[in-house]
C-alpha cells in the first residue's frame, strides 16, 4: 500500500471514512508531544487506539530514559504490550504526531499494528513515504494501512516552534558564554581566539 504524499508533496490525500475519529486522536497525541516539550524532550506524542478507545499513550523520551530507542511510538508500544501480555497488537491504531522513523516503523509491523496515521512528514528520516517506505515493502511479511498528514499544520507548527526556542536559548547561552570571556581577557575575546561550541544545537528539521 503506497502512501500518497499531503498537499506539499504534490497532491492532497484524501480523507478516510473515519477522518474525524483520526482527527479526535490526532490531537490527544499532540497533548502527548507536549508533555515531552515539558521535559525538554522533541515533541513527538503517540496514541494506541483499539474499538474506539485509547489503550496506551507515549510521547518521546529518550534523553530522559538514556534510551535511543524510546521513541513515542515506542514508549506506546510497550505499554499495550505489558497491559495486554501480547506483543501483538492486533486490530490497532497508533496514531503519532510525526512520520514514523525505519525503527519505529519495523516496531509497528513487528507488533502487527492494523493502521498508522501520523501528522507532519519528515523529510530527514520517514520511513513512510518521505525518504523511505517500509508500509509499502512488498517483500515484508506484514502490511499495516497509513495515511499521514493528519493535522499536520498543527503537528508541524509544535516541532517547528520547539526547534525556534532552542535556537533562540542556544544562542543567548552562546553569547553569555563570550561575555564572561571577555570580561575575563577581553583582548583574547576580541580577536576570536575564544571559540565557543555547544553540543547540543537543535536541528533544522524534524530529525528525532
Amino acid at each position: 500500500m503506497e502512501l500518497e504524499p499531503e498537499a506539499e508533496h504534490g497532491c492532497e490525500m484524501p480523507d478516510p471514512p473515519d477522518a474525524q475519529a483520526d482527527r479526535a486522536f490526532m490531537r490527544l497525541a499532540l497533548d502527548q508531544a507536549q508533555n515531552a516539550w515539558l521535559l525538554g524532550e522533541v515533541p513527538v506524542g503517540a496514541v494506541l487506539v483499539r474499538e474506539g478507545k485509547v489503550l496506551a499513550t507515549g510521547y518521546n523520551r529518550p534523553v530522559g530514559d538514556s534510551d535511543p530507542t524510546a521513541h513515542a511510538e515506542i514508549v506506546a508500544l510497550r505499554q499495550a504490550a505489558s497491559l495486554l501480555g501480547n506483543y501483538r497488537l492486533l486490530g490497532c491504531t497508533l496514531y503519532v504526531t510525526l512520520e514514523p522513523c525505519a525503527m519505529c516503523a519495523m516496531a509497528l509491523l513487528h507488533a502487527r499494528v492494523q493502521r498508522v496515521v501520523f501528522g507532519a512528514f519528515d523529510p530527514k528520516t520517514g520511513a513512510g513515504g518521505s525518504v523511505l517506505n517500509l508500509f509499502a515493502e512488498s517483500r515484508l511479511n506484514h502490511h499495516a494501512q497509513l495515511h499521514g498528514g493528519v493535522e499536520a499544520a498543527a503537528c508541524g507548527a509544535l516541532l517547528q516552534e520547539f526547534f525556534r526556542e532552542r535556537r533562540r536559548l542556544s544562542a543567548q547561552a552562546r553569547a553569555g558564554d563570550v561575555e564572561r570571556a571577555g570580561e575575563g581577557d577581553a583582548r583574547e575575546a576580541a580577536s576570536g581566539g575564544i571559540e565557543v561550541k555547544h553540543l547540543d544545537e537543535p536541528e533544522e528539521d524534524f530529525d528525532v
